[in-house]
């Protein structure tokens, strides 16, 4: 009976043991799996001033105006597209873009006033000939069509832009203008997304960059591939690592096990 106790206390343990350091060993990559998905950030106000201080470039003064010129037309655009359309998604896209582009258009006039730039009350010539098609569409579905692409499009070219203002302004109203616009745009290219509609054919495509790995940041092979091997041995997987040594723990416990069994 001491005997039988005493052997199937190490068998007990070591079962224990062997349980640990395989939870230990795969819990890694059950972790690097739930941080492949995090939460997106949302970009805090912390430091971002709006007193106006800075030197505003031309640039800035262009920005300030284009984002009211935005306002000018996608405002009756989204009006119409909860008017005109057949699709109640195309109708929500349509008020809650036109709602936010009133908020954004509020911001706008507040810097431009602060920083003295004098700002447009139509929309221009191309945002007119826009409005112009949606207005004409012979059918709600071609109307549809006209206002998603249309919007899309244009909101694509923006967003390049807004980036390079928020990175390079010295104008801390206008840092702040171009951070506020970013987050609305982003969500009105998701939004107009969200229909289902959008022909991505059509979009024009960004321009080839000037020389490969020429850019704003330098480009290591190296550390590319080592970031592809997912744990940095080219052509070696993590889960094959956690597998080969589990193995190995799994062939010396047992191992161990008849060792304790032989005494």
């Amino acid at each position: 009976m001491i005997a039988a106790r005493s052997t199937r206390r190490p068998s007990r343990w070591l079962v224990g043991v062997l349980a640990t350091a395989l939870a230990f060993l795969l819990a890694p990559a059950g972790v690097a799996r739930a941080a492949d998905s995090p939460a997106v950030p949302i970009p805090p106000n912390t430091g971002l001033t709006d007193k106006g201080t800075g030197v505003v470039a031309m640039s800035d003064r262009d920005f300030v105006v284009k984002v009211r010129l935005a306002g000018l037309w996608e405002i009756p655009a989204g009006n119409m597209a909860a008017e005109k359309s057949d699709d109640p998604r195309i109708q929500e896209i349509g008020r809650n873009i036109a709602a936010q582009h009133v908020v954004l258009d509020k911001l706008d006039l507040a810097v431009a006033k602060k920083l003295g730039i004098e700002l447009p009350n139509l929309p221009n010539t191309q945002q007119t000939g826009w409005l112009n098609e949606m207005r004409n569409a012979s059918s709600p579905q071609q109307f549809n069509q006209i206002y998603v692409d249309r919007l899309r499009a244009a909101h694509g070219k923006i967003f390049p832009a807004i980036a390079t203002i928020r990175a390079s302004t010295r104008n801390d109203s206008v840092r702040k203008l171009a951070q506020q616009a970013n987050q609305f745009v982003m969500t009105h290219m998701t939004l107009l997304e969200s229909s289902g509609i959008v022909d991505y054919g059509s979009l024009p495509t960004a321009p080839p960059p000037a020389a490969a790995n020429k850019g704003p940041v330098p480009v290591d092979n190296a550390m590319v591939a080592a970031a592809g091997s997912s744990g940095g041995v080219p052509g070696v997987s993590t889960s094959v690592i956690l597998l080969v040594l589990a193995v190995a723990l799994v062939a010396g416990v047992v191992t161990t096990m008849r060792i304790f069994r032989t005494r």
